[in-house]
């Protein structure tokens, strides 16, 4: 149950973007309607964390204000048509952003779910940024996807790269439940001894 409390906090972070690659379609109109409501999702569900600072819901938000203007008011044909590549590589930029300046991404949800006094503890901060390298390192792969994509090197059907943007962000959930696990049941073996 516990595990399952914690794959929601962490797909909170998320929700805009996963409405986004689910409602962007194939049309203007399909991907205006997910701007908007990817951008009303990060004001919803990411208020709480926009209040306390948390850098991916704010990269989240801005990214949605952007496409909001350039898209939906502005009109600008290429960011509509480069959009793939232009939110995998804001996603995959915020994630290795908040590696760089220190705070990673994970770092501040994972706080959430543990006593202050655990905070500063180097385990636990590698830990966090463990998990938001690996994060980081999936949008870079779907950056490069994006990239391939435009290529005539390869021609593939877009649900290919549907389904990989899929398996990215799986892949990404599983490798974070997987490792917040391990590292709990291994606290509570220290706790016994």
């Amino acid at each position: 149950m516990r595990d399952i409390k914690e794959l929601g906090v962490l797909l909170l972070g998320f929700v805009p973007w996963l409405l986004f690659l689910l409602l962007s379609g194939h049309s203007m109109t399909s991907l205006e309607n997910a701007i908007i409501v990817s951008l009303l999702a990060s004001l919803i569900f990411g208020f709480g964390d926009l209040k306390r600072g948390y850098i991916l819901t704010w990269g989240t938000l801005l990214f949605f204000c952007f496409c909001a203007v350039f898209v939906n008011i502005l009109s600008v044909l290429w960011v509509a048509t480069y959009m793939d590549l232009l939110s995998n590589t804001a996603l995959a930029g915020i994630m290795w952003l908040t590696i760089l300046v220190g705070k990673p991404f994970a770092l501040q949800y994972a706080r959430r779910d543990v006593p202050k006094e655990q905070w500063n503890d180097p385990k636990f901060i590698q830990g966090c940024r463990f998990i938001t390298l690996v994060w980081a390192c999936l949008m870079s792969v779907a950056v490069g996807l994006s990239v391939l994509r435009r290529s005539s090197m390869v021609n593939l059907p877009g649900w290919v790269y549907f389904d990989a943007s899929l398996c990215i962000i799986l892949t990404g959930l599983t490798v974070t439940t997987l490792f917040k696990r391990r590292k709990r049941l291994q606290r509570e073996k220290e706790a016994k001894n």
